[in-house]
This record gives structure tokens, sequence and C-alpha cells, in this order.
């Protein structure tokens, strides 16, 4: 499974509104990627959680797995639209 199809589906599992989840990834300047995770704006305490914990807790997930798979450090942006 790919970096940023395991974040989908991390993330869906998680909201109230999984088709409105997108998940894309880009290479920044210093060849580390960025996953941007947009999702719907009623969704958007979810993802966040109370104090940023549950942002935190996807944050370290996503590490992690890059980790197993021999990636570089990700960097990870949350939105809402």
């Amino acid at each position: 499974m790919e970096l940023t199809e395991y974040t989908e589906f991390l993330v869906k599992s998680l909201v109230n509104n999984p088709d409105m989840v997108k998940v894309q990834i880009f290479e920044s300047d210093d060849e580390s990627p960025i996953i941007e995770i947009i999702v719907h704006h009623d969704d958007m305490g979810l993802i966040i959680g109370k104090g940023g914990k549950m942002a935190s807790a996807i944050r370290t997930i996503i590490q992690a797995y890059a980790f197993l798979k021999n990636m570089p450090k990700v960097k990870i942006n949350i939105d809402s639209f």
C-alpha cells in the first residue's frame, strides 16, 4: 500500500464524510515529501481533536508507516474546504 493510500484509509475511517477526503503528496525543496490532507469543514474537529491530540496521533502513525517503508521524514498539512 502506498503512503497516500494508507493516509487516505486512515483519515476516511475517522470522519463523517469519507467521500470528501482528499490526500495529495508533494515534494518540498528539501526533498522530504509533504502530505496534504483535505477534509470537509464539518470533520475538521474530528481530525484535529481536543488540544490537537488526534492530529498529532495521525502524524505519528503516518511517520511510522513512512519509516517502515524506508521513506524520509514526511511533513503533514491538514486543511478543510
